[in-house]
């Protein structure tokens, strides 16, 4: 019997959780794991008490054709990152490490896919350490110090192309 690494275990837990989702184009889900304990985690999911696109058979962004990774606005769902950042106290979340799985529902390719640029902005001011996101066989570390920096260079070269 393997046991399997701890990276690969709480990416099997976001596995889990990604299947909540109810976004027709992706799953993905999220856990936040401090001093080897889950502190939360999230899914992709419309606000409370508003209909899914899996509710509706519905989805806004693919009905205008937009690609991947633009015009968030338009979109139902609030990210797993989001829902999990705020299913958790900030105290638990200093110096944790978040998890990330997604995957393609259409064509069924897994991973590779880093936080958008809203869920780093979160991501930094909860005080998450890492991100540790699902790659088609295993899986990528990401120190969030990476995601500041990406920040900085955005502003400094006035890369406002995804605002």
């Amino acid at each position: 019997m393997k046991r399997p690494s701890k990276h690969d275990y709480y990416l099997e837990i976001a596995k889990q959780v990604s299947q909540r989702g109810t976004c027709l184009r992706r799953r993905f889900g999220a856990v936040i794991v401090k001093d080897d304990e889950v502190v939360s985690t999230g899914y992709v999911g419309a606000p409370r008490g508003a209909k899914n696109c899996i509710d509706l058979n519905s989805c806004p962004r693919e009905k205008a054709k937009i690609p991947a990774g633009e015009r968030y606005e338009l979109c139902r769902s609030v990210h797993a990152e989001a829902n999990a950042i705020i299913s958790a106290p900030r105290n638990r979340m200093i110096g944790a490490t978040l998890y990330l799985y997604g995957e393609d529902i259409k064509d069924g390719s897994v991973g590779g896919k880093e936080p958008c640029k809203m869920c780093k902005r979160m991501i930094i001011n909860a005080g998450i350490k890492t991100v540790i996101v699902k790659t088609e066989d295993s899986f990528k570390v990401i120190p969030v110090e990476q995601f500041i920096k990406d920040e900085i260079i955005d502003y400094a070269n006035n890369d406002v192309s995804g605002y």
